[in-house]
């Protein structure tokens, strides 16, 4: 066990197999499947960052490594992976067996890269949406929580506001002389077109500009998006006179609460200004939507808010037409590259399981508690912003891809991710979690999020021993190109090396090989999965499940038994 937490330490993957079943058939008879659980921005305390692009396989796009086979004298390097013979570039000239760039050294298994055409810092942007719809007294708990963390902006960022109840207010806070909002029908959905052209962004007039974004000014951005450094003093103003929601509500009713159009708009906006950077929208619920798109139950109180049965039973009314609209509130946030956190303190339901599929794809996160003066409400938000060891370390936009031996296929990835719908020879025609490509979009990621890949055997036959002695190793490589907590774009190269065995005598082998808790967490995002996806498959492997919770070494004795099991 210490020596895979080493691994981990070095390169932040534990896989549940160290010796990979060689055939198809041993992967199947060892029930747990070939996995490996991968942190991709885990903090490394001797990281090496390299100042220049990483040279790639032109055949299949593959990074140099230290597994790659080098001939000095021709200045060629042989790709692992596909094993395309490629020569080094001009200024990897003076290469050398004596003379090793950084990527070749057998310590740098995972190393980054920062190209300087890259180099210039991006933006964080954070949008707060905040509802009004909730009680006086958890709304000073709510101003005053968001005025303590007003000072841990990061300083690279920016931060808009907007608030909701009946209607929908986006706060112009670039004058604080005489500022301005622009009110939107709650009952309506607002698309990109139709928010510019309210907020009048698109230029009738050329003129002189310093920098324009898809036909908007770095002016027009200004009204909304303020820099942490100058936001202070209009964001605590606005707050100080912001209001419980005004419209009356009846006895008989709840409160209007639209939660669908502020998070459009907020998309929207985002999307106009800032899309391909990283953004998070950081939505402040405090109850059930009622109002226009995305709404969970109605106004009337004599309608009770869907349970868990309703929604088993498909008796849920309003559920199937939020989670479309989510779904394609999703796509619009992945395609933009940003991420959408909740903060849901109430003692009713807010409409998490509606908003799942947003918060999922983009790699946002939820807080739930009773109060918005709660200590977990407050705690965490302070959290969000905090640097150093205390933070999260929030990271954004990043890409994920995967890259193996041609006797491995991807079935999928179960995390925080949503499908780029890259397809290539790596994608197996059975498919877990996002499948069927082989890159992910990662809109949000910390230092603690983590991908759980899952892998099929191709290989069908066992090779005679000569070629099993020559060719015993599977590589891995994962490549995560992602926005930094400090605006760089940053590659993080891990590549990684397998032996794999096959036949009568590999039983030990493998059991010497097996991580029982990657196992153990691979396993739990596989039930997880069943659950909601295939739950009329999950009464099969229970009987496994149960073993492996009561007797873990009788379970590992019986997966890698050939005769025992087949899952």
């Amino acid at each position: 066990m210490a020596e895979f937490m080493e691994l981990e330490a070095q390169d932040g993957v534990r896989m549940t197999w160290n010796v990979v079943p060689g055939t198809k058939e041993e992967a199947g008879n060892c029930v747990v499947p070939v996995s490996a659980i991968y942190t991709p921005i885990k903090p490394f305390p001797n990281m090496l960052v390299l100042p220049y692009a990483p040279l790639r396989c032109r055949n299949c796009s593959s990074v140099l490594n230290p597994f790659c086979v080098m001939d000095f004298t021709a200045k060629i390097w042989i790709c692992p992976f596909c094993f395309h013979r490629s020569h080094f570039p001009a200024h990897y000239a003076s290469v050398s067996e004596e003379n090793l760039p950084a990527e070749l050294f057998p310590q740098y298994t995972t190393i980054e890269y920062k190209s300087p055409r890259e180099a210039a810092c991006l933006q964080s942007v954070f949008m707060f949406v905040i509802d009004t719809s909730i009680i006086e007294e958890e709304m000073a708990f709510l101003k005053s929580a968001l005025s303590q963390v007003i000072g841990l902006f990061p300083d690279n960022s920016l931060v808009g506001l907007i608030t909701f109840g009946t209607l929908v207010h986006l706060h112009e806070i670039g004058f604080s002389t005489a500022p301005k909002t622009y009110v939107f029908k709650g009952s309506k959905d607002v698309s990109k077109g139709q928010l510019l052209e309210q907020m009048g962004f698109f230029l009738n007039k050329p003129k002189p500009l310093t920098s324009v974004r898809d036909g908007l000014s770095s002016e027009s951005i200004a009204r909304f998006l303020l820099p942490a450094s100058e936001c202070e003093f209009a964001i605590n103003s606005v707050l100080e006179e912001l209001q419980k929601d005004p419209w009356p509500i009846p006895a008989d009713q709840r409160a209007s609460r639209s939660t669908g159009t502020a998070l459009s708009v907020a998309a929207s906006l985002l999307g106009a200004c800032f899309p391909g950077s990283g953004a998070r929208i950081m939505a402040f619920l405090g109850g059930p939507s009622t109002e226009g798109p995305g709404a969970i139950v109605s106004k009337n109180l004599s309608e009770p808010i869907r349970s868990h049965k309703d929604v088993d039973k498909d008796s849920a009314p309003h559920y199937h037409k939020a989670i479309k609209f989510y779904e394609t509130l999703a796509k619009q946030l992945v395609h933009q590259g940003h991420v959408l956190d909740l903060f849901a303190c109430a003692v009713d339901q807010v409409g998490v399981a509606e908003l799942k599929v947003v918060v999922e794809r983009t790699g946002g996160f939820v807080v739930l508690a009773e109060s918005f003066g709660h200590s977990v409400f407050k705690d965490t938000l302070r959290r969000v912003f905090q640097s150093g060891d205390k933070g999260l370390g929030l990271s954004s936009n990043g890409i994920f891809e995967v890259n193996c031996s041609k006797d491995l296929k991807v079935q999928g990835v179960l995390g925080p991710c949503a499908s780029l719908e890259k397809r290539s020879p790596l994608c197996s025609d059975t498919i877990i979690g996002q499948g069927n490509t082989s890159a992910w979009k990662m809109c949000g990621l910390d230092q603690a999020t983590s991908l759980c890949l899952v892998f099929d055997i191709v290989r069908k036959d066992i090779p005679d021993a000569t070629v099993q002695s020559s060719s015993s190793q599977f590589y891995f490589q994962f490549l995560t190109f992602y926005q930094h907590s400090s605006g760089e774009m940053r590659l993080r190269v891990t590549t990684l090396s397998r032996r794999w065995v096959a036949g009568p005598g590999s039983i030990q082998d493998l059991i010497s090989g097996f991580d029982q808790d990657a196992a153990t967490a691979a396993m739990a995002r596989l039930v997880s999965f069943k659950m909601e996806i295939e739950v009329n498959d999950l009464f099969a492997p229970w009987s496994l499940i149960d073993i492996w919770v009561l007797a873990p070494k009788l379970y590992l004795a019986l997966t890698v038994n050939h005769n025992a099991f087949v899952y």
